[in-house]
């Protein structure tokens, strides 16, 4: 009987380190590559499933490699994944569904989907918001910006990028001066 009841008290016990490893299998990480330096960042698939199944189509097939950071807004955020050096837009996927009814919030070090004014424009850009940027979340009748990651590490990469000198470049406002590759981004195995 004893055994018994040690063996129930142990396992209650472990219960939340079994909950805590399911949670991070389930929300798949990446490593964004840059010329300013490594950011690791943790995806949202329980919360944001089609944009992160869409973002890792992205990454999977190499898309993001050799594109930039073309829009840079110190104390707001740094935008990249459409375009090359030569801001020439690369060709995209359809785009996908805007999921912020999710209730994350657009707060420093996440990652959202870039999009146009309509809410389901989205398709390879995103940004990472520098600071709380709360006014880009969904409320009632008021499409937001979907949040699908956070950075965990390498937040000085971003608050680097986005304290870049930034100018007007071919149409173009807020581009760094000198260029901020996105190298590659891997998935963490």
């Amino acid at each position: 009987m004893l055994h018994r009841i040690l063996v129930f008290v142990l396992s209650l016990s472990l219960a939340p380190l079994a909950l805590a490893q399911e949670d991070a299998n389930d929300n798949p990480q990446v490593i964004i590559s840059t010329s300013a330096g490594l950011m690791t960042v943790e995806l949202f698939a329980d919360k944001a499933p089609v944009t992160v199944a869409n973002f890792l189509k992205y990454v999977d097939s190499g898309h993001y490699e050799g594109t930039i950071f073309h829009r840079v807004i110190n104390n707001f955020m740094i935008q990249g994944g459409g375009f090359t050096q030569d801001l020439e837009q690369k060709e995209t996927r359809a785009p996908i569904v805007n999921e912020s009814k999710n209730r994350l919030h657009n707060v420093r070090g996440t990652l959202a989907m870039a999009r146009t004014a309509d809410p389901d424009s989205a398709t390879s850009q995103f940004f990472i918001n520098h600071r709380n940027n709360l006014r880009l979340d969904w409320a009632p009748g008021k499409p937001g910006y979907t949040v699908f990651g956070k950075v965990i590490d390498g937040m000085y990469v971003v608050d680097s990028i986005a304290s870049m000198p930034t100018g007007k470049t071919k149409g173009f406002m807020d581009v760094p001066v000198e260029p901020v590759f996105i190298n590659e981004i891997v998935r963490v195995e």
